[in-house]
């Protein structure tokens, strides 16, 4: 059994974003992608590799009972036997719908890189969808993708995270027509980066 990760950082937050926004959180984020968006502001390309009880030491230090799994793209290195591991808390991901999710994971937060046939190979649902979106981005009928409990919308931030990130109003403006077409659609801006929160 694989009992390594390369980890690129460990931290106690809130989740700023999707339905779970505001919950206090411990964010596992690991190295490694199988995509290079522009407009990503995670640095995945370097980390450390950490053993499974190593990470479990870390993430003991937080009264968070919940775990995100975020990166990069965590499917690229998690798998069902890891995540039994972790198995006391409640375990959700942050992935780009290239690769299935294994089993062990309770609550599944997509950010789609990729069409909705592949998604739809790859999930029969997910607890949350949440599409990146600039002037011009061309979002998929809700009803082409899995099943969800949620269809978001997330504006693009301007800036990086060497400066201070600020909503692009373009960005706003065009998610928000979108929902006026379709009400199924909800907004959710990135809250961490307005408040400045990691």
């Amino acid at each position: 059994m694989k009992n390594k990760l390369s980890v690129v950082e460990i931290f106690n937050s809130i989740q700023g974003e999707g339905a779970n926004v505001g919950k206090a959180a411990t964010f596992i984020r690991l190295s490694g992608c199988n995509l290079n968006c522009s407009y990503c502001d995670t640095d995945w390309e370097t980390g450390t590799e950490m053993s499974i009880d190593e990470i479990k030491e870390e993430v003991g230090k937080y009264s968070a009972q919940l775990i995100i799994w975020t990166g990069g793209e965590p499917t690229l290195q998690l798998n069902s036997g890891i995540l039994q591991q972790f198995a006391t808390y409640t375990q959700a991901i942050e992935t780009n719908g290239t690769n299935p999710v294994p089993d062990g994971i309770d609550y599944i937060s997509c950010s789609p890189k990729v069409n909705a046939a592949i998604l739809r190979r790859n999930f029969t649902y997910v607890d949350e969808f949440r599409f990146p979106v600039s002037v011009g981005s061309i979002v998929p009928y809700i009803d082409e993708l899995p099943d969800a409990a949620n269809y978001f919308l997330s504006p693009v931030f301007k800036g990086d995270e060497k400066k201070m990130e600020s909503l692009d109003v373009p960005n706003l403006e065009y998610c928000l027509k979108i929902i006026e077409k379709d009400p199924r659609w909800r907004l959710s801006v990135q809250l961490h980066k307005l408040l400045r929160v990691k």
